[in-house]
């Protein structure tokens, strides 16, 4: 379709019904319908009305001749709960409508959120998890397969998220520096280049925002949870430059919290000196991320490593003594099919790490991959969706568990990403930050600080700058920010 015009009596809900229409047509372009538009003959208009019943939210959405209606009930009507339901209502009726004017399904249903795996735990602990399981069947037209999968995830985090109090904090910090730059990659991270030391300022501002957030956190009474090193690539850093960063983090922070996770991502940054100086300081759990176990793919999105390259990392981090190794795949990537995508399952598979996350490739705006599609032919999202169950099986042969989940913006098959991990070597840190259960504070350039409240029904962020230089010139303010919210 050329373009799409939405005409309703709730324009502040436009770009919420645009992402239902985007699950069906991708990018197409969607105005709203005013006085002056003048829509040709091969533009759609979708009309969405939201009314309110003594309690109950309800809505409908009509185009093409096909009308849906929806309703939920409502107890509550502060603005912030109507504002919820309201949403919600609109964005099932133009789903169900879109749905059957293009005949077409989607695994998720109608929900567009990160996290619905938060949804399905709010809905169980309000209403038990028969009616969440109801809900996502029959409410937002989720499949059985994705209904049990959130069923399950929730299931497996009760007891990392139950002992949680508002006075609980993990902490996170961001190393924005990668050797090279992938081809679907849109984090603003710096590229290193041979003869630029970018690393070394940027650590000289990262200890002093360390420094004052371990200073506020001791004084408001928080209680140090977990820690996270991404980035990023952490392990660009050098062997001398990671070990003076452990111990500014230990001196402020009194210890590296009860799990402490270093994303060292790429083998290519990985050596047995810094290896081991992340065992010395009683790091437990790395990442050694494949992306995939094909070389021509690896050259293809701009790694500088080699499969074999992985597998030997992976060998030397269990000899230095890992006990927790979590390794990335990435379903859809350009020029791979599900012969492909099989071959690196089996080969990670020899390996039997503790961990595996399973990602969906998603479309980025400021990626290579985006900006030049024709040159990478993408597989279709049928096959994606294959990819994704054997991700499933090859964790379920392993003996893991499907322990977090989160989904993102223009994923192909508008599927998901899923952490699969052995049941006792769970990252708690990883359901902390994605379910947003657990306060974070968030140390360097691009991250994000998260205060909780009640249990996660209110959450209230703070960003650091992206650009480093604005980090820098910034972070007094920043701090205050941040005293202020915790």
């Amino acid at each position: 379709m050329k373009t799409i015009f939405i005409q309703t009596n709730r324009p502040q809900y436009l770009n919420d019904i645009g992402e239902e229409v985007r699950l069906f047509c991708g990018k197409t372009e969607i105005l709203p319908l005013t006085e002056d538009s003048r829509p040709e003959e091969d533009c759609l208009t979708i009309v969405a009305e939201v009314s309110q019943e003594e309690a109950r939210i309800c809505a409908f959405a009509e185009a093409s001749g096909i009308r849906e209606a929806s309703g939920f009930p409502c107890d509550d009507f502060s603005p912030l709960n109507v504002k919820r339901l309201e949403k919600r209502a609109v964005k099932v009726c133009v789903f169900r409508v879109l749905k059957r004017l293009l005949a077409t399904e989607t695994p998720w249903g109608s929900l567009t959120g990160i996290r619905p795996t938060k949804l399905f735990r709010e809905i169980s602990v309000r209403s038990g998890a028969a009616e969440a399981e109801r809900a996502f069947r029959e409410d937002f037209d989720v499949s059985e397969e994705k209904t049990a999968l959130a069923k399950e995830i929730t299931r497996v985090q009760h007891d990392v998220i139950a002992p949680v109090t508002e006075r609980d904090i993990d902490i996170y910090f961001n190393i924005p520096f990668c050797k090279t730059k992938c081809l679907y990659c849109s984090f603003p991270s710096e590229i290193l280049g041979q003869k630029c030391d970018k690393l070394s300022p940027y650590l000289e501002v990262l200890y002093r925002d360390i420094s004052q957030g371990a200073a506020m956190i001791r004084e408001k009474g928080y209680r140090l949870r977990h820690m996270y090193i991404g980035g990023g690539t952490p392990t660009v850093l050098t062997a001398a430059q990671t070990e003076a960063l452990l111990k500014h983090i230990v001196k402020e922070y009194g210890s590296l919290g009860r799990e402490i996770t270093v994303e060292a991502g790429r083998p290519d940054t990985i050596d047995e000196e810094k290896l081991r100086v992340l065992s010395d300081f009683g790091v437990e759990r790395i990442s050694v991320n494949p992306q995939t176990m094909n070389d021509a793919t690896l050259k293809s999105i701009g790694r500088t490593h080699t499969a074999q390259d992985i597998a030997d990392v992976y060998a030397l981090a269990r000899k230095i003594g890992f006990s927790s190794i979590n390794m990335d795949v990435i379903c859809g990537l350009p020029g791979e099919g599900v012969a492909e995508f099989r071959r690196t399952l089996e080969l990670i598979s020899d390996l039997a790490p503790d961990n595996l996350t399973v990602h969906t490739l998603a479309l980025k705006r400021s990626s290579r991959l985006l900006e030049r599609p024709d040159e990478y032919p993408l597989p279709e999202s049928g096959e994606v969706q294959e990819m994704i169950a054997l991700g499933l099986a090859a964790a379920r042969g392993m003996g893991m568990v499907p322990y977090y989940m989160y989904r993102q913006k223009y994923m192909n098959g508008n599927l998901e990403n899923v952490g699969y991990a052995l049941p006792d070597r769970i990252c708690e840190y990883n359901i902390d930050m994605m379910e947003e259960t657990t306060n974070i504070l968030a140390h360097g350039a691009n991250a994000m600080s998260k205060r909780v409240f009640r249990n996660g029904e209110r959450v209230e962020r703070i960003p650091n700058p992206k650009d480093i230089a604005t980090y820098a010139s910034k972070l007094d303010t920043v701090l205050a920010q941040k005293s202020a919210l915790f």
